[in-house]
């Protein structure tokens, strides 16, 4: 009786809010689901273009941005509270190095942190490989091991996403990786036949998904590579609608001509162009930056796209054998460590390490000076401890000269060395971030600190350029503007790129987004002590699902392959007979 007396009462209240034109709330158990996946409330937008924020509500459906508006009445499964954050499309690193870090751990953890949702690859590929290629590689593993059981760039890409990886994932395909595979790393040119097959490799790669083309050109055996070479391979990126980017020629000595020379190959190509890590290495060279930048703004006001990226650190990392010059290493590691090894040899690289401006290759070890060449890593256990001393410090432990003493390492460790160069201004720095044609990149692995990534150290960039932009060059310093800092983080690069539905907030767009206060973003990795997280970042939703959630790696799979719009899995891909054909995005 009770429960039919309820019933009816129950009844009386509905009709009676029907007369009285009110919305009765249906029962707990018939309430209606939610109508979207996310709904991240109250938060500045920063919609990636550049403009002034404005507050609103931002929904995801899926994996897509499914509404923006000043009040979202809908609820969502999940409710973020952005109040007094901003809220952005996700970062993009364009120049990453996480090939083998992300094989270790999916998360990519410190570039995750820092609101980083797409990592692109490529400065020397992992793919197309041949089987010696493959067993070279296997054999100078360092501290991450692993079994290759690819073949081509897009095999590895599938291998990633199949693994399970919380950032998306792009590439570019090497020139010189291309070049080893049909040559070898030796000193050669190759025959017009040779070449064919080169470009056949690109063209591949570029249907399998790849950005562009790529190359590394102070290293062998890329430095072997002349213009021309250069220039017919991006012409087949041209002609699947993508982009040359390189480590240039020369970062010191002759900027210029190398600035220039990426110009003549964006100009006789017909790709895009850009400049991996944009500096004036040595203080010798500061005084360059105008001039470069003056060529560079001369050619984009003609029509030719030349962009450039850079990490905003005073030093840079790579190998001792940016301390040596390319002869000895002609025909690769083991060739280079075997002639290290002969008292004659050894003499004539001293020689040239001695030189402050050889004609023929990029001393780094010039331009740093023994003090200022800080070993970050080794794959010999007997040398680890060493790790975060200068080469100066060592030299000095040894009793040899810091030349034979770089020899010496190399030979020991069976490796080029980790090693950080001290070579660039602050000053300059300031000046590239604000560049309108500018974005990042952390030429760096998204490493944790923990576990196998504490066997050696990482450049403090791996930690902290992203947040380091938002933080420091935005906040401190105020050389750029918020709006226009999350412009060359996002929009820019994708833009760069040609990507579609990235890199901007939009409703249909892909949902990467980063929720992140910027009065407190902030990097906190050191030269001394680089595996420190960088903090600020609350939420990174990577393709519509939570990567980091209230400023924890959640580990979900959140991330994809993302591939070029050649990628012949995609309807009208695949490379086509001209540039001309392909419209790239402004």
């Amino acid at each position: 009786m009770e429960r039919h007396q309820r019933g009816e009462r129950g009844a009386v209240r509905r009709v009676i809010g029907v007369m009285l034109g009110l919305a009765i709330a249906a029962p707990a158990a018939q309430a209606a689901a939610p109508a979207y996946d996310v709904v991240i409330r109250r938060g500045a937008i920063y919609d990636g273009s550049g403009g002034a924020p404005f507050t609103a509500d931002l929904a995801v459906k899926g994996d897509r941005i499914a509404a923006i508006a000043p009040h979202i009445a809908a609820k969502g499964k999940v409710e973020v509270d952005a109040k007094g954050k901003a809220v952005s499309p996700g970062f993009i690193n364009m120049l990453a190095h996480p090939e083998e870090s992300l094989i270790a751990d999916g998360r990519g953890l410190s570039d995750l942190v820092q609101g980083v949702t797409l990592e692109v690859m490529g400065e020397d590929s992992m793919g197309p490989l041949t089987p010696q290629m493959k067993a070279l590689a296997e054999k100078r593993q360092a501290d991450i091991r692993y079994p290759i059981t690819w073949t081509t760039l897009g095999g590895y890409l599938e291998m990633l996403q199949k693994k399970g990886i919380s950032p998306n994932v792009a590439s570019f395909v090497g020139a010189g990786t291309v070049r080893t595979n049909l040559l070898g790393e030796a000193d050669v040119q190759p025959s017009p036949q040779q070449l064919h097959a080169m470009e056949g490799l690109v063209k591949q790669a570029m249907e399998e998904g790849a950005m562009g083309v790529t190359d590394a050109l102070i290293y062998s055996p890329n430095t072997y590579a002349k213009t021309p070479e250069l220039i017919a391979l991006a012409k087949v990126s041209a002609q699947c609608g993508g982009m040359y980017i390189a480590h240039i020629r020369s970062e010191a000595d002759r900027l210029e001509e190398a600035v220039q020379e990426t110009i003549d190959i964006a100009e006789a190509s017909g790709a895009p162009a850009e400049i991996y890590h944009f500096k004036q290495g040595g203080r010798d060279s500061w005084g360059k930056l105008d001039k470069v930048v003056a060529m560079i703004n001369a050619e984009r006001a003609k029509g030719v796209r030349i962009s450039a990226d850079m990490y905003n650190y005073t030093a840079g990392a790579t190998g001792l054998d940016a301390s040596m010059p390319s002869w000895v290493q002609d025909g690769g590691l083991e060739k280079w460590i075997e002639r290290l090894k002969d008292p004659a040899i050894r003499a004539r690289v001293k020689a040239e390490m001695l030189d402050a401006h050889p004609k023929t290759w990029e001393n780094l070890y010039a331009g740093a000076g023994p003090d200022g060449m800080l070993l970050l890593a080794f794959k010999n256990p007997k040398l680890k401890p060493l790790t975060g001393k200068t080469l100066a410090e060592v030299a000095k432990m040894r009793g040899t000269s810091p030349e034979d003493t770089a020899m010496d390492l190399v030979v020991e460790d069976g490796t080029r060395v980790g090693v950080a160069y001290f070579l660039m201004s602050e000053d300059n720095i300031r000046k590239e971030v604000a560049l309108p044609w500018m974005s990042f990149g952390s030429d760096e692995a998204a490493p944790a600190p923990e576990g196998v990534f504490l066997l050696a150290k990482n450049h403090p960039r791996a930690y902290g350029n992203f947040a380091r932009v938002l933080g420091h060059y935005v906040r401190e310093t105020h050389d750029l503007t918020l709006p226009d800092a999350i412009r060359k983080l996002t929009s820019l690069p994708a833009d760069n790129l040609s990507l579609k539905d990235r890199g901007r907030l939009k409703v249909g767009d892909y949902a990467d987004v980063v929720v992140f206060d910027p009065a407190t973003i902030a990097d906190h990795a050191t030269y001394a002590n680089p595996a420190q997280l960088a903090t600020g970042v609350q939420d990174v939703l990577v393709n519509g699902g939570f990567a980091l959630k209230d400023g924890k790696a959640t580990g979900a799979s959140t991330g994809r392959v993302v591939r070029s719009r050649a990628w012949t899995g995609a309807p009208g891909g695949g490379c086509r007979a001209s540039a001309t054909q392909w419209r790239w995005t402004k």
